[in-house]
């Protein structure tokens, strides 16, 4: 949910934690629809006899579908007090349908600029096992 207030750039420092967003139980519908978003209609995400010919245990989440979450997480903090400027992502593990994903963010640097501020932030996906399936990194402007 969107911030209700206006973030001030000066109380954000270094180790700030970025409130987590939360995406419980997927399910084989929220794959079917990503696969929508993207147009990509790959099988191993929403047909598990197929997944399990690749050597998956079941449909596999798709990687772009937690970048989304993750830039998800940052714009709802942000609000409209800033900008997201860039996000990258690495994926390091498998999630499946019934997965709780938790995306996770923390301020890492800051760098004054003449009339706002650049935010650099570690960001990452972990499931409901506790296992690290996405990490990168994604700078914000606050003014």
């Amino acid at each position: 949910m969107p911030s209700e207030k206006k973030l001030k750039a000066k109380n954000i420092t270094v180790g700030f934690e970025i409130p987590a967003l939360v995406k419980e139980s997927l399910t084989i519908q929220d794959l079917v629809e990503w696969c929508g978003v993207e147009n990509d209609y790959l099988n191993i995400h929403y047909d598990k006899v197929a997944a399990q010919k690749e050597g998956l245990p079941d449909c596999l989440v798709q990687g772009t579908y937690k970048l989304c979450l993750l830039g998800r997480m940052i714009t709802d903090w942000l609000g409209e007090s800033g900008n997201l400027i860039s996000i990258s992502v690495r994926y390091t593990g498998m999630d499946f349908p019934g997965s709780t994903l938790t995306c996770r963010g923390k301020i890492n640097s800051i760098t004054n600029q003449k009339d706002s501020r650049i935010f650099n932030l570690v960001i990452w996906v972990v499931n409901e096992k506790g296992d690290k399936t996405a990490e990168g990194k994604a700078s914000i402007l606050i003014k």
